[in-house]
């Protein structure tokens, strides 16, 4: 009687010790995953908060890195890109990017700076005009200016204004296969409010599609690899390309949900980069290059007024 007494306790025993530990497991597990969704492909930014010109320190040839991608900064003009060298080029890509964003144009890696660039955002780099800001060009079309002489439009195009012929005002999509069910409701809405306030019309088809929506993980053989959670979003391609890929990666929402990218607006953002809209400098516009989770946006006035310019409508 005794011992049956034992094994049944020493059971239970082994049981609670076993609970406990698994417990133990999945808590170490979640927080886990929780570190993972924390950590950005832009996390190395965080420890150059304060680098300035003259500085050398570990990780600038990333933030080089960081703004040739985007658009700042050309390998062409002799810069050197496998150093960590706070050199002029570098200070110079750094004022512009902080200009394109309203913020302090010092050149150096404040804390804004810093998370502002650290804001998951589209993988279309900002500057892709050669010149030298996403506050459009002056000198590519003419802009409406208010009293103080700043330009009021600040949507941008794609290297040589690439756009869709005149007679080609109808586009077809299609989803490709591997597209989340829940995203096509969304994508399609996008389209129909793009349709809503230009001269384009849209339906789907997987006839020869013009346009093709597709979800992907890292290096997907289009020469702009995505880089895991969080970093870069989704990305599209000017006219007539017609690709547009959300990162696979990514936590994905129909509307706004804490901690996910909502579709719909992601999909308004990179169909202006299928019709031949580049970034916009203006923080309320669609084509505003970064991406919040948990928040929705529709069209603005500045997006309109890049569709009607591009198209002299």
């Amino acid at each position: 009687m005794a011992s049956s007494k034992t094994s049944t306790l020493s059971l239970f025993a082994i049981t609670t010790f076993l609970f406990i530990l698994l417990s133990l497991l999945s808590y170490a597990k979640a927080s886990e995953t929780h570190h993972k969704k924390t950590s950005s492909p832009f996390e190395f930014l965080d420890h150059l908060k304060g680098c300035h010109k003259g500085d050398k320190v570990q990780g600038i040839q990333d933030l080089k890195k960081y703004l040739e991608k985007f658009g700042y900064l050309s390998s062409n003009n002799n810069g050197h890109f496998n150093d960590d060298d706070f050199d002029d080029q570098l200070e110079s890509a750094v004022k512009t990017y902080q200009l394109n964003y309203h913020l302090k144009a010092t050149g150096t890696l404040d804390a804004e700076t810093v998370s502002n660039m650290m804001m998951p955002r589209c993988g279309v780099a900002d500057i892709i005009n050669g010149t030298s800001s996403m506050r459009s060009g002056k000198q590519r079309h003419p802009h409406h200016h208010h009293h103080g002489g700043h330009t009021v439009a600040h949507y941008t195009f794609f290297r040589g204004n690439p756009k869709w012929p005149a007679s080609k005002y109808h586009l077809t999509y299609a989803f490709l296969q591997g597209t989340p069910a829940e995203a096509t409701g969304p994508v399609a809405r996008a389209f129909q409010t793009w349709a809503a306030n230009t001269h384009f019309t849209f339906s789907q088809s997987n006839q020869n599609p013009d346009l093709t929506v597709s979800f992907h993980r890292g290096n997907h053989g289009d020469g702009a690899p995505f880089d895991g959670p969080g970093g870069t979003i989704a990305h599209a391609f000017a006219p007539t390309n017609g690709r547009f890929h959300y990162d696979a990666d990514e936590r994905f929402s129909v509307g706004a949900v804490s901690g996910a990218y909502d579709l719909e607006t992601v999909a308004l953002h990179e169909i202006g980069h299928l019709l031949g809209l580049g970034h916009s400098s203006v923080q309320g516009a669609i084509m505003y290059p970064t991406i919040s989770p948990g928040v929705t946006k529709g069209l603005h006035g500045d997006d309109m007024q890049g569709i009607k310019a591009l198209y002299n409508a």
